[in-house]
């Protein structure tokens, strides 16, 4: 039997990735980019270190470490990367007849919109340096990103056509073709496919970790837009009619708790920004959510403590984040005890 390990299982660690001179977080006419690029990656290092270990791979570990008021439950780990978004590259966690496993997929930089070549050698790096232990690694010759996947811990998997069907990524294999793979490499015992849902300056392709996910077993939580004049609106209604359709393995309707859309956010270009609270990181003892200084900011608080009573809320402001494209779910990797 093989599975994919559910993000609210015991976790070892989690994996970041931060900014440095060589990504496009730096821009050479602002020396000081990059420290504010920085500040939101040490303030979710520091919250997942509160109680659980993070490696934290960076250019130089020695300035990096230094920002750090207290390098408690950190790991600096000096590796080159073409970028943050550990989410899409970092390692699977898989458990197989009884034992942990790694996978390492391809990584290809979203369906080649970016240059992957440094990132998508980070897992194997990681591993042949030992900082997995003995915990066995297969990498797999298939393009999958962490972000475009969401399990249930015993055998579903909830995803998006948009993303694993489209002809970027394995050259546009149909749902079949996609959910045999799924089946060999993850043990998915059936595939939700979410056809509708996005947002706008989202360069994943509608990653369902930005739309939809399970917070359990029998419990989804979705982003809901109520504006009827927002360019979302249509589309996440028609997500949120097929989320309405879908049933657990027991034939029963899920429990969804809708998660209020955003107000929008521009770049300075006039560019509207992806941001969104479903890209929240469960922790063995957290719960770090994305704020970004909006409205709905206490509500989803509210909400995240209603569906996690027993786990601390940490908010973390990533209106910095959603400028290169991601926030904070996306930012990190939770690797499996």
């Amino acid at each position: 039997m093989k599975r994919v390990i559910a993000e609210w299982e015991k976790q070892r660690c989690v994996l970041m990735a931060f900014p440095h001179e060589g990504t496009d977080w730096y821009d050479p006419n602002n020396p000081r980019s990059l420290d504010a690029a920085l500040s939101p990656f040490i303030r979710i290092a520091q919250a997942i270190a509160y109680k659980e270990p993070v490696y934290i791979i960076c250019k130089d570990k020695s300035r990096i470490s230094s920002m750090f008021c207290s390098t408690h439950n950190m790991i600096f780990i000096e590796l080159p990367t073409n970028d943050t978004w550990i989410r899409d590259y970092g390692y699977l966690s898989i458990e197989e007849e009884g034992q942990k496993k790694l996978l390492d997929f391809t990584f290809d930089g979203w369906g080649g919109k970016f240059d992957a070549s440094l990132d998508n050698s980070i897992n194997r790096l990681l591993h042949q340096k030992g900082y997995m232990g003995t915990t066995p690694l297969e990498t797999i010759d298939f393009v999958l990103e962490g972000g475009s996947i969401e399990s249930d811990g015993d055998g579903t998997i909830l995803t998006t056509s948009q993303c694993l069907c489209n002809p970027n990524r394995n050259g546009g294999l149909s749902k079949a073709e996609v959910e045999a793979k799924l089946h060999t490499y993850l043990g998915a015992k059936r595939v939700l496919w979410l056809d509708h849902g996005y947002l706008a300056g989202d360069d994943t392709d509608s990653h369902i970790d930005t739309l939809a996910r399970f917070v359990n077993k029998d419990t989804i939580t979705y982003v809901k837009c109520d504006d009827r004049s927002d360019e979302h609106y249509g589309s996440l209604k028609l997500m949120e009619e097929q989320l309405q359709s879908f049933r657990t393995q027991e034939g029963t309707p899920y429990r969804l708790i809708p998660l209020p859309m955003c107000e929008a956010r521009y770049d300075a270009e006039g560019n509207r920004l992806p941001a969104t609270y479903a890209n929240f990181l469960i922790t063995n003892d957290a719960i770090i959510y994305p704020t970004y200084k909006d409205k709905n900011d206490v509500k989803v608080a509210e909400i995240f403590k209603e569906i996690y009573p027993e786990k601390e809320m940490i908010p973390i402001n990533c209106l910095k984040l959603i400028e290169e494209g991601g926030s904070l779910h996306c930012s990190t990797m939770q690797v499996a005890y």
